[in-house]
C-alpha cells in the first residue's frame, strides 16, 4: 500500500490549478480494468477530483510525456514523479528536450508498484481486479474466486530490485524522501553472463522471437526522442513492423539498446509496456553494467549535465581490445 493517500495528491493538484500555479495535470485515471490504469492530463479541479488515481499500478512514468505537453502552453504544467521516474526526468534535461521552466514537478514516495503479469503467473486468467490490503493484495478472479498475495509477490521486477527511493529532482515534494538503495538489479545479469555463448544466443532467440514489432518500447523509452527514426525511415529496410526475418527481429532491439547506452536510466518502461512480456530491460541493464565495469559507476540522470562515459573521452578510457577481452566469449 503506498503511503500517501489519492486524496493528498488530489488535494495538492486542485490547490497548484486554483492559484495558477499550473493549468494541467498529468496523472493517472483508470481503464477498463481496476489495475489497468493509464497516463492522462486533467484541466480542471473536477477532472482531478473525478479521474484522478493513486494506488499500487500507477507504474507509468511520465516524463516522456513532458516533451509534447510542455509546448501546448505558456504555462506550468505539474506532473507527478516517483523517485525512479525522476532520473528520466533530469536525462530529458540534460539533452534539453523540454524547458524545465514549464513544469512543476510533484515527488510522490512509493513504495513499489504491483505488475499483473506477476499476479496472472500466480492466479491465472481471468482476474477481474485487486485490491490492497496492508501488506496483502487481494486478487479477484471469475473463476476461483478471491486469492490473497503478499504484496511483495505481486511487485514489478523493478520494483523487487529497486535502485532508488530517492527522488533527484522536485519542486514539492509529498511525505518524507527516501535514499539510494543497495540493489540487486544486476543479479539477473550475471546469471545471462555466466552462460555460454550458445546459451545466451538461444535465450534472446527465444525471447526476441515472440516480438511484433509493435514499438511500444520504442515510443514509451525516455531516452528514445529522436524526431526522426531510423526504424521509421523507408530508406532504412527495416521500418516495416512486421518481422520480415530473423535477423531484422534481433536486430531491430540491439540497435535500439546500442542508441540508449549510457543515457538510459533503467526505469523499466520497455519491458512494461511489451505485450509479449520480453524482459527488454536486461538488454540495458548488461549495457549500464558493462559501462560501470568499464568507466566506474555511472548512473544516468542522477545530476542534470552530466556527461555519459560514452561521450566524456579520456586518456584512461578503455582500449576496445581489452573490452573484448573482458567481455568474454
Amino acid at each position: 500500500m503506498q503511503a500517501i493517500l489519492r486524496e493528498t495528491l488530489v488535494e495538492k493538484a486542485k490547490a497548484l490549478l486554483a492559484d495558477g500555479t499550473v493549468d494541467r495535470v498529468i496523472g493517472w485515471k483508470a481503464g477498463e480494468f481496476a489495475y489497468g490504469l493509464t497516463p492522462a492530463v486533467f484541466h480542471s479541479a473536477e477532472e482531478v477530483e473525478s479521474g484522478l488515481v493513486w494506488n499500487d499500478f500507477c507504474g507509468a512514468n511520465f516524463s516522456k510525456y513532458l516533451l509534447k505537453k510542455t509546448k501546448k502552453s505558456e504555462n506550468k504544467v505539474l506532473v507527478f514523479l516517483k523517485p525512479c521516474d525522476t532520473y528520466s526526468f533530469n536525462q530529458l534535461l540534460t539533452e534539453h528536450r523540454f524547458d524545465r521552466a514549464r513544469v512543476y514537478v510533484v515527488g510522490v514516495p512509493c513504495s513499489g508498484m504491483a505488475d499483473m503479469r506477476v499476479i496472472r503467473d500466480r492466479c491465472g486468467e481471468g482476474v477481474t481486479g485487486a485490491d490492497t490490503d496492508g501488506e496483502s493484495m487481494v486478487i479477484h478472479t471469475l473463476y476461483d474466486g478471491d486469492k490473497t498475495l503478499p504484496l511483495s509477490d505481486c511487485l514489478a521486477d523493478r520494483c523487487r530490485c529497486c535502485k532508488s527511493k530517492k527522488h533527484v529532482v522536485y519542486d514539492e515534494l509529498l511525505g518524507e524522501d527516501g535514499e539510494v538503495l543497495d540493489s540487486t538489479r544486476f543479479d539477473e545479469v550475471e546469471r545471462l553472463e555466466a552462460m555460454t555463448p550458445d546459451e545466451r544466443f538461444a535465450f534472446w532467440q527465444n525471447e526476441l522471437s515472440r516480438c511484433i514489432r509493435c514499438n511500444a518500447c520504442r515510443d514509451v523509452c525516455p531516452a528514445c526522442t529522436c524526431e526522426k527514426c531510423v526504424f521509421g525511415n523507408p530508406a532504412s529496410g527495416v521500418e516495416n513492423k512486421a518481422i520480415s526475418d530473423s535477423f531484422e527481429e534481433k536486430m531491430f532491439h540491439v540497435i535500439r539498446a546500442f542508441h540508449v547506452a549510457g543515457r538510459c536510466t533503467d526505469c523499466g518502461e520497455c519491458s512494461r509496456v511489451c505485450p509479449q512480456h520480453i524482459p527488454l530491460h536486461l538488454l540495458n541493464r548488461k549495457f549500464i553494467r558493462d559501462i560501470d565495469r568499464f568507466y566506474g559507476d555511472y548512473q544516468a540522470g542522477a545530476e542534470v549535465g552530466s556527461r555519459a562515459p560514452l561521450v566524456n573521452y579520456t586518456t584512461e578510457d578503455i582500449e576496445p581490445c581489452d573490452a573484448v577481452a573482458k567481455g568474454g566469449d
